[in-house]
């Protein structure tokens, strides 16, 4: 039994003395199921490889300053909840209501920036590609066309007030829906409107294009969507 094997065992066993049930849906990425203590993972491209769309600098603070502070403010939280360490990371947060409310707050906001901002590196690539059309059938199916889901998804995005995050989540009965959450929060959490896979994300706060874009933040989306990792949708489809 190797290291990861065994530490996904302990956390079954944990999940099930505290009555926790698991998703019917697992991420294959260490970082995002990962247990305690968090790493802040590599980019897997260099800060720059996204310009224009995302400047350097931009990419540089977010990443080694917001996302580094998510994992570091999360493990802090974490040394005292021994029986929470093995958990892994999205079950953690599908179940935020068995966290100590003490811990609970810092636990639903840099768990959930650390899980996000993983997740949304995975999702943008800087090689601009075109989404199958498979995968353009599969969501044209529920959104009428694929122009309608782009503009639907978009338009989410570019209302959310305030800081959080848009997402496209597939739901527990192979539903695929769009909505936006407040903050740190995404579906895998109890608080979310749609419970549910995350497939696509877009991260709408302030701190992901105000470098560049200042308050323009459709400009933004409209120039992010250009790299979003369509492939990677698919794969989480299935």
């Amino acid at each position: 039994m190797n290291r990861r094997t065994f530490l996904l065992s302990v956390g079954a066993l944990a999940l099930s003395r505290l009555g926790w049930a698991r998703q019917g849906y697992r991420w294959e990425s260490d970082s995002l199921t990962g247990t305690y203590p968090y790493k802040l993972p590599d980019l897997p491209y260099s800060y720059n490889a996204l310009e224009p769309a995302i400047d350097a600098q931009t990419m540089n603070v977010h990443h080694q300053g917001h996302h580094a502070t998510y994992v570091n403010t999360l493990n802090k939280a974490l040394e005292s909840l021994t029986a929470f360490q093995t958990v892994p990371l999205e079950e953690l947060l599908s179940s935020l209501e068995k966290v100590p409310s003490a811990q609970r707050m810092t636990v639903r906001n840099h768990g959930g920036g650390h899980w996000n901002h993983t997740f949304w590196w995975q999702i943008l690539t800087p090689k601009k590609q075109e989404p199958s059309m498979s995968l353009q059938k599969r969501i044209a199916s529920e959104f009428e066309s694929w122009g309608a889901f782009r503009g639907q998804f978009l338009d989410v995005a570019a209302k959310h007030f305030g800081s959080g995050w848009a997402w496209l989540v597939l739901t527990p009965t192979g539903k695929l829906r769009i909505l936006s959450t407040p903050n740190q929060d995404n579906p895998l959490m109890p608080y979310a409107e749609i419970q549910g896979k995350p497939v696509l994300g877009i991260d709408v706060w302030e701190h992901a294009y105000y470098l560049r874009y200042q308050n323009r933040r459709l400009e933004y989306l409209t120039a992010v969507w250009e790299h979003l990792n369509w492939a990677q949708v698919e794969a989480l489809l299935g």
